[in-house]
């Protein structure tokens, strides 16, 4: 068993910059099957979530880089970092000024890892591990990234993100075309070539854009 996540994260990850977003740092995987089956192993359990915590995905870095680049976005305000996972979108936060960052995931290695790269990239980021889908705590802006791989959670997401930007909210998304992306409700902000793993995402580079809600 893992007694210690935040040890395990140290041991099976180095930390590196990120492509799109060389500010910051994260401990990262070298290769996420390996990861993954380590992670199993030492919990002494299958049919575990990607480790998802590990790797610093295209519309994470996307989404990074425009908030890096658009601090406006987010300075002084009150962020939520849904499905934060490494805590990278977060962390781009903080470095543009917010007042406060949540870093919300489901994962508690994910929880793990956006407290050990918070301390290495020398910011203050708040970890919830909650569900938080449906609730409303007054976040100024929302940021989500990757969230749309899968069916159900997208649309789930997707009437709860729009809810939010209804009632004033900044919601933006980072995406690189995943399948379920409701495009038709969305604009585009900015598009990137974000430098990706490989045996993630079948390529080097990936085409990945910030997008937000259409305006009335």
């Amino acid at each position: 068993m893992i007694v210690d996540p935040v040890a395990f994260i140290r041991t099976e990850t180095r930390l590196r910059l990120v492509p799109h977003a060389p500010e910051i740092a994260l401990h990262v995987a070298d290769e996420a099957t390996e990861l993954w089956q380590k992670t199993e192993e030492e919990l002494g359990e299958i049919g575990l979530p990607p480790p998802f915590w590990a790797f610093a995905w295209a519309g994470g870095q996307a989404l990074a880089r425009y908030v890096l680049d658009h601090p406006e976005t987010v300075h002084g305000r009150r962020v939520l970092d849904f499905a934060s996972g490494s805590g990278l979108v977060a962390i781009a936060a903080m470095k543009a000024g917010a007042a406060e960052v949540t870093a919300c995931d489901i994962d508690p290695f994910a929880i793990a890892a956006i407290g050990v790269n918070a301390d290495a990239n020398r910011v203050a980021v708040t970890p919830l591990k909650a569900d938080i889908v449906g609730e409303d705590r007054g976040w100024d802006t929302v940021l989500a990234g990757d969230i749309c791989y899968e069916r159900d959670l997208a649309e789930r997401v997707a009437e709860w993100l729009f809810a939010l930007n209804r009632r004033g909210a900044t919601v933006l998304i980072g995406d690189p075309g995943r399948s379920y992306l409701p495009k038709d409700r969305l604009e585009n902000l900015a598009a990137y070539e974000v430098p990706v793993t490989r045996t993630l995402e079948d390529s080097d580079i990936k085409k990945s854009s910030v997008w937000r809600f259409r305006q009335p």
